[in-house]
């Protein structure tokens, strides 16, 4: 059974058998990571039948902030901690440990009948600051781009913000176009691609379906282009590829040690792999 609880609500240990360990674990942040994290959550209470595991989305952030607030076990996040997030969450007592529990592809997508096959870093970063506003002026057609992009508070949008728009430049401010269109989660991105043959939008490699149409990316205009694939990333060949993180309120101990621990193992990674993600390396 998966458990959905509420934002804001504080934590209620549920006793376990021996009347002292909780048998309860909140998991809660980022949308990316969401349908693994409900995918070994199922898996683990299959082999723990006394256990309950409650994940919830929301975005990065608002993982993050739950766990600094103390209000869920682990936080899921598709980006890094801040240093910001580190310096208030030791202002509440709390040293956040970082986990890297699975790795993921950036996927540039457009609708199928979109003729463009391949696009630079440089290309998508124009694309998405508002210098290119027409597919004609990227070898496609005379149609108008309709940019498409996750909510600020999603891990994903950080991430394409810093590693593609600014070209991963930590001087660079350059910011996406006013004229881009925020959409909640990645099946809407999903979803508005296939219905629209003028838009552009990215998403984790495990959200990519078929009935829409991956880019071919190349660091520079003399290439190599290529197209986002678990084997790209493992070769290090594809360019827009990121860590997923869960974190925890200090080293965790007890049951949700445990489960941290059967994450990182070769029975989790082997769904990670299942779900279109890259399992981490040993």
């Amino acid at each position: 059974m998966v458990l959905f609880v509420l934002a804001g609500c504080r934590r209620e240990r549920v006793p376990g058998p021996d009347g002292t360990s909780p048998t309860t674990i909140e998991n809660k942040g980022s949308d990316t990571l969401v349908n693994l994290a409900l995918a070994w959550a199922e898996r683990y209470q299959d082999l723990h039948a006394e256990v309950s595991i409650a994940v919830t989305g929301g975005g990065s952030g608002t993982g993050i902030a739950a766990l600094l607030n103390n209000t869920v076990d682990i936080a899921g996040a598709s980006r890094a901690i801040t240093a910001v997030e580190i310096e208030a969450a030791r202002a509440n007592g709390i040293e956040p440990v970082e986990f890297v529990v699975a790795r993921d592809a950036i996927a540039v997508i457009v609708h199928p009948s979109n003729p463009v096959e391949e696009l630079t870093l440089q290309q998508i970063s124009d694309i998405y600051s508002g210098e290119y506003d027409n597919w004609q002026q990227l070898g496609g057609e005379d149609r108008p781009i309709v940019r498409l992009s996750r909510e600020t508070n999603s891990g994903t949008h950080v991430y394409f913000l810093e590693a593609v728009i600014r070209l991963g430049d930590p001087d660079d401010d350059t910011l996406f176009s006013p004229r881009t269109l925020l959409l909640p989660s990645s099946e809407g991105i999903t979803v508005e691609v296939r219905q629209n043959p003028n838009a552009i939008g990215y998403e984790g490699l495990g959200y990519v379906t078929g009935d829409v149409k991956t880019v071919a990316i190349g660091v520079t205009a003399d290439g190599p282009f290529v197209p986002p694939s678990v084997e790209a990333v493992n070769a290090g060949d594809y360019p827009i590829s990121r860590d997923l993180y869960m974190y925890t309120a200090g080293q965790p101990v007890g049951l949700i040690r445990e489960y941290m621990e059967w994450i990182l193992s070769p029975e989790a990674q082997d769904i990670v792999l299942d779900l279109g993600f890259v399992p981490i390396e040993e």
